[in-house]
């Protein structure tokens, strides 16, 4: 159970606003949380630094965190970026040069500041800690280490956008909610009465952020741009990786501990997109006595033990039965003292018919055309899985819409850690498509958990730099890499390989219906098999501990839905996600914040066409003179050549429509 801590070894000092001055005059906001004798014991700096709104978004988690950090001799230091929150300028996208030279402009500042020792590290999640990597590759001087969590070192291969060169209908709802976010106004206890001229310059700067993405379809300079691992040896300052098995970024874990030569750590629990002392799936951990070590280390050069440990930790998920969302995973850590690790053998299985089995077997072809309905209980791409019902549910309708492969019963436990692999061979009838990947866990019962899940699309096989057209009716080798796990097979289950053509609505489909052949026998997965040593380590780590929770009275609560509705006349299949955040007082800043979001998908059985997203956001946000909403809209189709985005931006002061925009605009398909 999380514990909530009230007093700490330092007393802490908030100070806010804190006024950051940029070298073109712009004036950032910031929030100090700081020891009370930091003048007279001078202290490092940590900056996080991210766009959603210190004062009324993420202060319900800010509050928990830097405080507690404070409080054991830190100052942290939580920065709107430019455009966002209370600071001046504009926000324009993710990532820009600017928001980078702004970051190192800040560092510096904060290591000039009266009571600093001149040593400073970032940290973040998601956001923050992308741009977290990419401020470290900049190298300035006062940057002595860095804390990222669910983030990637390559913008293309696993955020939001893309993923094995397909499009992820995340990428629109993504730009939905930034679309509403980036128009609510500055808050006029902080900027005075200047917050509606701020509030009107982001207004008139409006655009909908998936009219550059969707213009990208392929891995090209834009997505190199702050994707570190185009240069893992400019990172030279030390990096502590985090993440979780629920969350969408845990790739990146592995592949930094791989490509970087600086000093690093990786750690991946059971959770899904959240820092790990409010890590849901539980069990949650003391986090930040884990980072109170790592900063202490590199930032004052206190010998803490924390570089002796292994390399890398991994939660490894014990068979448990699927489920929308879950309290916890059981399950335990391990411990390996580098990565790639001498404890991970491949195991090779042939794709025969119907079966892995290790020696290849020839036998008739098989043939692969899944329905445009495929994928519908696979969850959803950036699920939150704690309390909200997004993650995957029993695959045994799944399974029976692609081509199955299945181990015999296992005679004895097995563990997984790291990412399973295919070679695999086909031949299409189309010019386009994909091939999903999916590992299932199948119970004696029957009922089959995905353990995990990969995609590749065709035209992307052999480069996501350079699409190669797919010839119908040639045989085309590719390698699929499905995503890291960690995970136990129980004696008696089974292993389970389904591929499949379609995946709705996590994937944008192919504008036809490929129908792919393959040849019994020449296929093989790979697993990557742990076998635990003599003197193996299950690393543990005591409960979660917080600071004081932000000040609150719930006005509304918290509600989360699934709804899937099928029109059996019209062969309409639709899916509507529903996340009410509610409504809150914050007490102790007079505050009233409060945000919605819908995202519904629907696809016409036999038609990939048909596909439709609309997903919109309403937020809230009163304060001071402030009474505002913003509500946003996305919706995306698409014929056979072209990709339809249209988008609609509306703001309110006191319900009275103060502003309206919309755009509606073609964009090309390039092998999607």
């Amino acid at each position: 159970m999380t514990r909530v801590i009230e007093t700490f070894p330092h007393k802490v000092r908030c100070i806010d606003p804190v006024i950051i001055p940029m070298p073109d005059g712009t004036r950032l906001a910031a929030t100090i949380w700081l020891p009370d004798d930091a003048e007279t014991r001078k202290v490092p700096a940590i900056l996080e630094l991210i766009p959603y709104r210190r004062r009324d978004g993420t202060v319900f988690r800010d509050l928990k965190m830097h405080p507690y950090l404070a409080g054991h001799g830190f100052a942290c230091c939580r920065v709107d970026i430019r455009g966002s929150g209370d600071s001046e300028g504009l926000l324009t996208d993710e990532y820009t040069e600017q928001e980078l030279d702004d970051a190192c402009a800040i560092i510096d500042w904060l290591a000039g500041q009266s009571w600093s020792t001149g040593a400073v590290g970032m940290t973040g999640i998601s956001w923050g800690g992308f741009n977290a990597l990419q401020v470290a590759a900049r190298r300035p001087a006062a940057l002595k280490a860095i804390i990222a969590l669910c983030c990637s070192d390559d913008r293309f291969a696993d955020d939001v956008h893309y993923f094995g060169g397909c499009l992820l209908t995340e990428d629109a709802m993504w730009s939905s909610f930034i679309l509403g976010l980036g128009a609510l106004p500055p808050d006029p206890q902080i900027v005075g009465d200047r917050w509606r001229d701020m509030w009107k310059e982001r207004l008139e700067a409006t655009r909908c952020w998936s009219s550059e993405w969707m213009r990208h379809q392929r891995r090209d300079a834009y997505w190199k741009r702050g994707s570190v691992c185009e240069d893992f040896s400019a990172i030279e300052v030390p990096v502590y990786a985090i993440s979780g098995w629920d969350d969408t970024y845990s790739n990146a874990v592995p592949r930094l501990l791989e490509g970087l030569s600086a000093p690093c750590k990786g750690l991946v629990g059971p959770w899904t997109h959240a820092y790990p002392f409010l890590g849901e799936p539980g069990p949650a951990i003391n986090y930040l006595q884990e980072a109170i070590r790592w900063w202490r280390y590199w930032l004052e050069g206190v010998d803490t033990g924390i570089m002796d440990e292994p390399k890398y930790t991994a939660w490894i998920n014990a068979p448990h039965a699927p489920a929308p969302f879950y309290d916890e995973h059981p399950g335990y850590f391990v411990a390996e003292p580098s990565w790639p690790s001498p404890n991970i053998k491949e195991s090779r299985f042939y794709l025969n018919r119907g079966a892995l089995e290790e020696v290849a077997l020839s036998g008739a072809a098989m043939v692969l055309r899944s329905p445009v309905t495929a994928g519908r209980d696979c969850g959803r791409y950036g699920g939150y899985g704690g309390i909200v019902p997004d993650l995957a549910i029993n695959q045994r309708r799944e399974d029976g819409l692609g081509l199955q492969f299945e181990t015999a019963a296992l005679t004895q436990d097995i563990d997984l850690l790291g990412a399973p692999c295919i070679s695999l061979v086909l031949t299409s009838d189309s010019p386009q498509g994909f091939v999903v990947a999916r590992l299932c866990d199948v119970a004696p019962d029957g009922t089959s958990t995905l353990v995990t899940w990969g995609v590749l699309n065709l035209a992307h096989r052999n480069s996501h730099e350079h699409p190669e057209p797919v010839i119908p009716g040639e045989p085309i080798a590719m390698r699929v890499e499905l995503n890291h796990v960690g995970r136990r097979f129980a004696a008696g289950s089974r292993i389970r390989l389904v591929l499949s053509n379609q995946h709705w609505p996590i994937l944008w489909p192919s504008p036809t219906m490929p129908t792919f052949t393959i040849e019994a026998g020449v296929s093989n997965l790979s697993l990557p098999l742990r076998h635990a040593p003599a003197n193996d380590v299950h690393p543990s780590f005591t409960a979660a501990e917080i600071a004081t929770p932000v000040q609150m009275i719930e006005l509304s609560s918290e509600t989360h839905r699934r709804d899937i509705a099928i029109d059996v006349g019209a062969r309409r299949e639709t899916i509507t996600l529903t996340s009410d955040f509610g409504s809150q007082q914050l007490t102790d800043r007079a505050i009233l914040t409060s945000a919605c979001v819908i995202d519904a998908m629907e696809i016409v059985d036999g038609d990939p066409l048909s596909a439709r997203l609309e997903t919109g956001w309403v937020l809230g946000f009163k304060s001071g003179d402030a009474d505002t909403e913003t509500r946003s809209s996305v919706t995306l189709t698409a014929n056979a050549e072209r990709f339809r985005l249209q988008w609609r931006l509306e703001a309110y002061e006191k319900d009275r429509l103060i502003f309206e925009r919309e755009g509606d605009e073609w964009i090309d398909r390039d092998y999607l």
